[in-house]
């Protein structure tokens, strides 16, 4: 494991050990569980970024599949 040395302003350390005390935890757990939800949080807005663009992407082609297919459908000899 490495050590990491970083500045937090008196509000955000006071509240961290604060939490970490309700959840009976030590501080530096605390603030590594903060961590990797951050990071987890960032990797989901990432996917969904990502898949949006895809999304946008391909949204032309599937309405032309949808007619296509709405037009057999609807055909009355198909």
């Amino acid at each position: 494991m490495t050590t990491v040395s970083l500045r937090l302003s008196d509000d955000v350390l006071k509240a961290a050990e604060q939490y970490a005390k309700i959840l009976h935890l030590p501080r530096a757990e605390y603030i590594r569980r903060a961590i990797v939800a951050m990071n987890e949080d960032v990797l989901k807005q990432n996917r969904r970024e990502q898949l949006m663009t895809v999304s946008k992407r391909v949204a032309a082609d599937s309405m032309r599949v949808n007619a296509e297919f709405a037009a057999i459908e609807d055909a009355p000899h198909a």
